[in-house]
C-alpha cells in the first residue's frame, strides 16, 4: 500500500480537531469535516491556539504552526476526501450515527482509501461490515487531549487486511505516537480497564462510601492518580463514559459493566462534565467545587 500523504477527519470536536492537529504538524494534508461552518471555525481556533502555546513552550517553531495551519481545509461536504489515503472518521460514540456517515461517505472515497474510526468502544468488526471495505476498515483509537497523548490503540477488525494495519502503524508512528495493538473486544483494552474503574466510583459516591473529595482525594494520594476518577469522568465526559459502559455491558454480558443510575441520571440531567459547565464539579468557580 502506498504511503499515506493526505489524511481526512470526519467531527470537528474535541478528538476530531486534536487529531486535525497532530497530522498537520506531521506533514501530512489534511480535510476537516464536520456538518456545522460554526464547529470547524471553532476548531480552527482551538488548533491555532494550542499551536500558539507549543510555540510558547518551544515545542514547535512559529514556522512549524504556520506549515501546519496551511496544511488544513476545512469543509462541510464529503467531496473533499475523493483523494484521501485516510479518513478517520471522529463523530460522537453513537454507532447508529457512524453506520449513516459511512453510508454517506464511501461513494465519495477512492477504492484503496482506508477508513478508520476513532470509537473508544464499539467492536470494530461490526463498523467495518456496515461499508464497502472491510479489508481496509480499522480502529484508531486516540486519546484526550490528542496533541498531548502519546497513545493510540489501533484495532484489527476480522477482515483488516495486513496492508492496512502497516501503513495505520507507520502513519501514527509518523505523527509522534506510540502504537498498541489491541484486540477487536468491547472497550479494547484501555476503556476496558478504565471505565469500570470511573463507573465504579460513581457508584461509591451514589451509595454514600465517600463524598466527591473524598474519593478523588482517596484514589489520588492513595493510589497515586494525577486525577481522581470522578475529576476524569467529568474530562472524558459523562455522556462517552456512558455510552462506553452500554457497549461494554451489552457486548460482554457481565453485570460487573452495569452503568451506574448516578451516571444515567447526570447524563439526563444535562450534566456531562466539564463540556456542559457541571458534572461531579461545578466548573463556574475557580478552582472547580464538587457538587455533592
Amino acid at each position: 500500500m502506498a504511503e499515506i500523504t493526505k489524511v481526512g477527519i470526519i467531527g470537528a470536536g474535541l478528538m476530531g480537531n486534536g487529531i486535525a492537529h497532530v497530522s498537520a504538524l506531521a506533514g501530512l494534508s489534511v480535510v476537516l469535516m464536520d456538518v456545522q461552518q460554526a464547529a470547524l471555525d471553532k476548531a480552527l481556533a482551538t488548533i491555532t491556539g494550542n499551536m500558539d502555546r507549543q510555540v510558547k513552550k518551544a515545542i514547535i517553531t512559529a514556522d512549524d504552526k504556520t506549515a501546519a495551519l496551511a496544511r488544513i481545509t476545512a469543509t462541510t461536504t464529503n467531496d473533499a476526501f475523493a483523494d484521501c489515503d485516510l479518513v478517520i472518521e471522529a463523530a460522537t460514540e453513537n454507532e447508529d450515527l457512524k453506520r449513516k456517515i459511512y453510508a454517506a461517505l464511501t461513494p465519495k472515497l477512492k477504492p484503496d482509501a482506508i477508513l478508520a474510526s476513532n470509537t473508544s468502544s464499539i467492536p470494530i468488526t461490526r463498523l467495518a461490515a456496515a461499508t464497502d471495505r472491510p479489508g481496509r476498515f480499522i480502529g484508531m483509537h486516540f486519546f484526550n487531549p490528542v496533541p498531548m497523548m502519546k497513545l493510540v490503540e489501533i484495532i484489527r477488525g476480522l477482515a483488516t487486511d495486513d496492508a492496512t494495519y502497516a501503513a495505520v502503524e507507520t502513519l501514527a508512528k509518523r505523527m509522534g505516537k506510540t502504537p498498541v495493538l489491541a484486540q477487536d473486544w468491547p472497550g479494547f483494552v484501555v476503556n476496558r480497564v478504565l471505565c469500570p474503574m470511573l463507573n465504579e466510583a460513581i457508584q461509591a459516591l451514589m451509595e454514600g462510601v465517600g463524598d466527591v473529595r473524598a474519593i478523588d482525594e482517596g484514589m489520588k494520594l492513595g493510589a497515586n492518580h494525577p486525577m481522581g476518577p470522578l475529576e476524569l469522568a467529568d474530562f472524558v465526559g459523562l455522556d462517552t463514559l456512558l455510552s462506553v459502559m452500554k457497549v461494554l455491558h451489552e457486548g460482554i454480558g457481565d453485570p460487573k459493566y452495569r452503568p451506574s443510575p448516578l451516571l444515567a441520571k447526570y447524563v439526563e440531567a444535562g450534566w456531562l462534565g466539564r463540556k456542559s459547565g457541571r458534572g461531579f464539579y461545578d466548573y463556574s468557580t475557580t478552582p472547580p467545587t464538587p457538587t455533592r
